[in-house]
This record gives structure tokens, C-alpha cells and sequence, in this order.
């Protein structure tokens, strides 16, 4: 029997080692010769820890499995009360599109034989036989932009980093995932991280970076391990270093770690970090792209977006392009927690309604109680009520709906949440998680919270300076953190006005 137990965080943290510990221990008890492989999550969390078995017709899925259900998959696949049927014909998967994620769940992630049996290395490979230029032009033409936040085009960025001057470049993988309600880099680290390998490799051969970073957070151990694991296999096989590939081009990297500061996820801010520094925001300019690390010309990307890059090598700038909607190309991961009856990673092509995966794909909330409203972007993004459920997932519809895509979290609450509280929570997170470079972040977050606490006290008076601090922070903040806060604040003012009213009558 050939086996499947997830070694993803969430999966482990749902009883995933104690389940393969049990498979083994009955396998020796009956004397059954197994296989057991420690694949990345499928992305269906409710169902972790997600066992499958191959079989002739494909691999069974059974799931979520607890010790005591393991037993049972020895006396009969079919009749086992976890079975779920086949994993690719779950309605989950077969909704998706899997580009980025097309690896994930599938493959032994450490195992480049699986990898390279599965596409991998092949848009590396194209790569090598193409001039740099002719490679930036291609990831310019797919149209794919920066999965982290600011979806700035990632064509773009590279070309500014291929002209640059300098005698060293770097590519730097922003992977310190702080945002609530994300789990993709993770997954995609744990998972499938030879993508992520194969994507820098290209984006150094493409700008002329012989150095990669990894920085991500410490409170990824199992990711920082299954890396660190894949850079020395990929080392070994010379997928990195002097030759890669046997080619002409030198491309090595490293993990970097950090202790956890939200403000890490402003690319600046990781760079001092990676130099050493405090992690304070820098001003622009200079920009990264021409003075970065150690004041060199640095690319610094996403996960996502460097993990995207090898299938849009592999199969051409026209194949992925034709994905999505208006200007928003390819495919987003989204990442879907909260209140919510389906939890997890749903890879698809932009352009779906808010209301489709809210209502249709998430199933409604974990509760029962009717959906009142979705963060969409993290703890600093906008609350969408029902009433904006026909925007389109695309960053320019949700830019004209006051909103943002960020990392594609989505965190979806039942009518019984207080919009109030989820005011301050932004306010405060953002007090905590400051920098404290500049003025608006540093002071504006902590006045925010006296005045959201003033009106919760039941003194409305203080709603009109709570809009003039949130316009005086999107305005004057050096950073997203700052410069995003009132994202959360001023939806929740804005289509949950009653929230704030009702607070002063629960007051008298």
C-alpha cells in the first residue's frame, strides 16, 4: 500500500504525526508492506489530517482521520466511514484552477524524481536556452503582478533590476507571511518548494542576481525545514550553484529568519532586517530594485509570484495570461478563514464574485448564521457587506469598491460580530505592530484606539475624527501598515454605521 499523510503545520497540528504513527504501527501489526509519503496539505483543512491511498483508479481520500479510524483502512477501502471517494473528484478540487499549486498535495515534496515527473524544472530549462532580456519580456507579457499586496507588475520589476548597473544583484523572497488568514507561502514552502527554487533560479538568470534570500518567520519551523532540505537536494544536483543546470549561470541561495515583525512584510523594512538593521521602513527612493540589499540592485517578490513564474515558462506568456479578468492575469490562492463551514486554499483564475466563494464555495459560515460581512486582504483590508457580493475578484474592482486584494485573505464573520470591535482590533494591531518610523503610524493607530474606545463608551462625537486620523494615515504613512489600517476602520464605519450608534445606546 502507498500512502499519503500530509506533514503540512495545519494538518500536523490537527493529529497528522499521530495518524501516520498509528498507519505504521498497524502495518507491522498485519504485516502489510506501506509506503508512506509526507506530501503538502490539498488545501482542504476541514478534512485534515486528509489520508490517501493509491488505488487502481486513482488515489482515495479519507478524511479528517484520527487514530482510531486507521484500522480500518486495512479491512476495506470503500467501506471505511471516512471514505470521501476519489480526491480529485471532490467538488473542491474539481472546481479549481492549479497552476501555481498544481504540485501540492500530489508530490513528495522533497523528491525532485516526483517533481521533474510532474512539469517541474521544465520552464527552468526554457530559461536557459533564452537571453535574460527575452525572459523578462515573457513574465512582462503573462501579465503577472506582485501576489503579496501591492499587485504591482512583476514584468516591471525585474526589467528595472536587468538594467540596473552593478557589479551584484540579489533576489529576495519575501516569505514572512504575517497577515491573518494567509497559509499559502507556507504551504507552497512545506509542499512544493523545489517551484519556489526553480522560480528564483529563473528570476536570477533573468536579471543577473547570482544570490537568492529566503526570509520568512520563525514561527514556520516544519517550512524552514522542508527549504532548507530542498536547497541542499537542488545544491546536490546542481539545479544550484556555480553551473546551473550545467549552463553558464551561478545561482545559490539561502534561508533567512526572522522573529515575526508584522512590519517584515514591508519589503524595505525585511531588507534592514536581512542587513541586520532594525526593522524600520525606508524611504523611497531609492527604490529596492536599484538600491536593495546591502544597497545592491534587489528583486524582492512574493512566494506566489516567484512560485508562478516556472509555469509560465514552461508553458508560454500567452497560456497564463489568458486566465483572469481585465488586468488582473492568471490565477490567485485564496485563502479562506473565519467563521466559515469550508476552510482553506482555493487556487482560481480571477474573476469570480465575492458572492460565489462566499456563498457557493465556502459554504456559508462554520455557524449557521447568515455571512455579515468578508475581510478580503488580511487585518488590513476592507469589510465587504453581502451588499457588495457581485464585485469581481480582480484588484481593480475591488480598488473601485474601496477595497484591496492583498494576499488574498479572506476572513468571513456571522451577523453576531461587532463591526466596532473589529474597528478597534485594526487600530490596535496596528499600534502593536508599528515600526514607529513614522509619525501617522506611530501616534495615529494609538489615538484611534482612545477615540474607538470613547465611542464605545457611548461618545459618538469622536466618529468624525476617527475619518480625518484614517485620512491623515493613508496619506502620510511611509507603509502599507499605516497607510492600509484605515482600509478596515473606515468599511466598518461605512456599511455598518449601526454598530457604532448602537454603542451609545448600550452605554445609557
Amino acid at each position: 500500500m502507498k500512502i499519503w499523510v500530509p506533514l503540512d503545520s495545519a494538518a500536523v497540528a490537527l493529529g497528522a504525526d499521530d495518524v501516520a504513527d498509528a498507519i505504521t504501527a498497524e502495518a507491522a501489526k498485519r504485516g502489510v508492506d506501506i509506503t508512506i509519503v509526507r506530501n503538502g496539505s490539498r488545501g482542504m483543512v476541514w478534512l485534515e489530517p486528509l489520508v490517501e491511498v493509491a488505488t487502481d483508479d486513482g488515489r482515495l481520500a479519507f478524511g479528517p482521520m484520527e487514530p482510531e479510524d486507521v484500522a480500518a483502512l486495512f479491512d476495506g477501502l470503500e467501506s471505511h466511514p471516512k471514505a470521501l471517494g476519489l480526491t480529485e473528484e471532490l467538488p473542491w478540487m474539481v472546481r479549481q484552477t492549479r497552476l501555481t499549486f498544481a504540485r501540492c498535495g500530489i508530490i513528495d515534496p522533497l523528491s525532485l524524481h516526483d517533481y521533474e515527473l510532474h512539469h517541474g524544472l521544465k520552464g527552468l530549462k526554457r530559461a536557459l536556452s533564452m537571453a535574460p532580456a527575452e525572459i523578462v519580456q515573457e513574465v512582462t507579457d503573462s501579465g503577472l503582478r506582485g501576489r503579496g499586496g501591492a499587485g504591482f507588475p512583476t514584468g516591471i520589476k525585474w526589467k528595472t533590476v536587468h538594467d540596473a548597473a552593478g557589479p551584484q544583484k540579489y533576489i529576495v523572497c519575501n516569505a514572512d507571511e504575517g497577515d491573518s488568514a494567509t497559509f499559502a507561502d507556507r504551504m507552497l514552502m512545506e509542499g512544493d518548494p523545489f517551484t519556489l527554487i526553480e522560480g528564483m533560479a529563473i528570476a536570477g538568470i533573468a536579471v543577473g542576481a547570482t544570490k537568492g534570500y529566503i526570509y520568512t518567520r520563525s514561527e514556520y519551523p516544519v517550512a524552514i525545514s522542508q527549504f532548507q532540505k530542498a536547497i541542499e537536494i537542488a545544491r546536490r544536483e546542481g539545479i544550484l550553484g556555480p553551473r546551473v543546470m550545467g549552463s553558464d549561470y551561478s545561482f545559490d541561495m539561502e534561508v533567512r529568519v526572522g522573529a515575526g515583525a508584522y512590519v517584515c512584510g514591508e519589503e524595505t523594512s525585511l531588507l534592514n532586517s536581512m542587513e541586520g538593521k532594525r526593522a524600520v521602513v525606508r524611504a523611497k527612493p531609492p527604490l529596492p530594485a536599484l538600491e536593495g540589499f546591502m544597497g545592491k540592485p534587489t528583486v524582492v517578490n512574493n512566494v506566489i509570484s516567484l512560485a508562478s513564474v516556472p509555469v509560465i515558462m514552461d508553458r508560454g506568456a500567452a497560456f497564463y495570461k489568458n486566465y483572469g479578468m481585465g488586468r488582473s492575469h492568471g490565477t490567485m490562492a485564496l485563502q479562506i478563514a473565519g467563521n466559515v463551514k469550508y476552510g482553506g486554499l482555493f487556487e482560481t483564475a480571477f474573476g469570480l464574485s465575492l458572492g460565489e466563494i462566499v456563498e457557493d464555495i465556502t459554504g456559508g459560515t462554520a455557524s449557521g448564521r447568515p455571512v455579515k460581512a468578508v475581510q478580503v486582504g488580511g487585518p488590513l483590508g476592507a469589510w465587504f457587506p453581502p451588499a457588495l457580493f457581485d464585485t469581481p475578484f480582480t484588484y481593480e474592482d475591488f480598488a473601485a469598491k474601496d477595497g484591496l486584494i492583498g494576499h488574498a485573505g479572506l476572513t468571513i464573520a456571522d451577523d453576531s460580530t461587532d463591526m466596532l470591535k473589529m474597528a478597534r482590533f485594526a487600530m490596535e494591531f496596528c499600534a502593536i505592530e508599528s515600526c514607529g518610523k513614522c509619525t501617522p503610524c506611530r501616534i495615529g493607530a494609538v489615538r484611534g484606539v482612545e477615540t474607538l474606545d470613547r465611542v464605545a463608551a457611548g461618545d459618538t462625537s469622536g466618529l468624525p475624527l476617527i475619518t480625518d486620523l484614517c485620512n491623515t494615515m493613508k496619506s502620510g504613512s511611509l507603509c502599507a501598515l499605516g497607510g492600509f489600517t484605515p482600509y478596515p476602520v473606515l468599511s466598518a464605519l461605512t456599511h455598518f454605521p449601526d454598530d457604532f450608534a448602537t454603542a451609545k445606546e448600550a452605554a445609557e
